[in-house]
């Protein structure tokens, strides 16, 4: 059987769906010399699109016994190397000048803390997994645990 021993969603903050809803004024203004009433239908409706696929293609971290997935990537825990988790300043560092161009991202630029894991598996070119979390170090603790 199945058991998740870690499970979190990337849901996109309050912030981001306050700048989304910004389309509504700017429906009304776009459309306020031809139809007030068109142009609140269209923002709302633009909003509701757009807030709906943020919720859709919202990624989804997930430890098991056996493996890692995170968003549509899965990786087999015996391949999981050295797990080291970052808040600010350092995570921004990883994210940008210490980032690999090879290393695989789940990044989410409303999430600031990372979780960066090394893949011991020979045959991937990939050095790395550096994922977006809220919650590092429980992630890390979940990796590492036996």
């Amino acid at each position: 059987m199945y058991m998740a021993i870690y499970r979190e969603r990337l849901w996109a903050s309050l912030g981001i769906f306050v700048a989304v809803a910004l389309v509504i004024p700017a429906s009304l203004l776009v459309f306020l010399p031809i139809n007030v009433e068109a142009g609140l239908i269209i923002g709302v409706v633009l909003f509701l699109v757009i807030a709906g696929l943020l919720l859709g293609s919202t990624a989804v971290i997930e430890v098991s016994e056996s493996e890692l997935k995170a968003g549509k990537a899965l990786l087999p825990r015996e391949f999981v190397g050295n797990v080291t988790s970052f808040r600010e300043p350092e995570a921004t560092v990883q994210r940008g000048t210490k980032l690999d161009a090879r290393a695989w991202l789940l990044i989410r630029g409303w999430i600031h803390p990372v979780v960066k894991i090394e893949i011991t598996d020979p045959s991937d070119p990939t050095p790395y997994w550096l994922i977006s979390t809220r919650r590092p170090e429980e992630l890390a603790r979940a990796l590492t645990a036996k």
